[in-house]
């Protein structure tokens, strides 16, 4: 039986998608919420099968779409990641309650930082899967940057999607504004970074990049020397389904 996709109105206008399902009575163990990359969704093999464990586990988990993505309303080039974290916020605050883990996919790895310095008291936990802060930074030519600014976008294929890959100056800007990895990252529970070899799109020595900056001294970095940049093979997921297990 599939989740009943739920709806939240957003601040801002249109609603946003969400999966939510309760802890069950007399379980521990911290809420697990999902972070998708960028043009993702709630509905991908990862956030699907934590959902699934969590499930078995009897654990409290929240997927979610961000504002323009999957399900939820709204028009995808009009969002900023500073939107996107608020979106993050405003479903943790409204649909959730205690101690939470963030497991953060790609571009959702910068927003599992942001969220977390964000929520200082409730976010206890860090699961990062290809983690891309500051991707605006590093991710991009001098010449594909003037063309964001200069044409108000970027259009590109997707190995992902038949949909162009394409990134707005405003969202271009809203990350350039909110980089991280020039500063400590004021963070001090558990993280866990998991990054594969043979990532074409996320190079993997910005998991060590992170590891650095991050405040705590209780994280791992877990190097998978031929996974990809999905980390999403049965091995793959069985490695993140683990280490998610250990923590709590």
């Amino acid at each position: 039986m599939e989740d009943e996709i739920r709806y939240l109105d957003r601040p801002r206008g249109s609603a946003l998608a969400y999966c939510y399902t309760p802890p069950k009575e007399g379980i521990n163990g911290t809420t697990l919420v999902f972070l998708p990359g960028y043009m993702s969704d709630m509905d991908g093999g990862k956030a699907l099968a934590v959902d699934a464990w969590a499930k078995q586990q009897g654990r409290g988990m929240l997927r979610l779409d961000y504002a323009g993505c999957g399900a939820s309303e709204g028009e995808f080039e009009e969002q900023s990641l500073i939107d996107w974290r608020e979106d993050v916020l405003t479903l943790i605050d409204k649909v959730t309650s205690g101690s939470i883990s963030l497991i953060g996919s790609s571009m959702g790895g910068w927003l599992m930082l942001l969220v977390a310095l964000a929520r200082p008291m409730r976010v206890k936990q860090l699961v990062g899967i290809a983690a891309a802060p500051d991707f605006t930074d590093w991710g991009f030519s001098q010449e594909q940057k003037m063309t964001i600014l200069r044409d108000g976008k970027l259009e590109e294929h997707s190995e992902y999607s038949d949909d162009p890959y394409v990134t707005t100056k405003t969202f271009w800007q809203s990350g350039d504004a909110n980089r991280l990895l020039h500063k400590e990252i004021a963070f001090d529970g558990p993280v866990r970074l998991l990054h594969g070899q043979k990532d074409e799109d996320v190079p993997w020595a910005y998991a060590l990049e992170i590891s650095k900056k991050i405040r705590s001294d209780d994280v791992q970095v877990h190097l998978v020397k031929d996974g990809d940049h999905r980390l999403s093979r049965d091995q793959d997921i069985a490695l993140l389904i683990d280490v998610i297990a250990r923590l709590d």
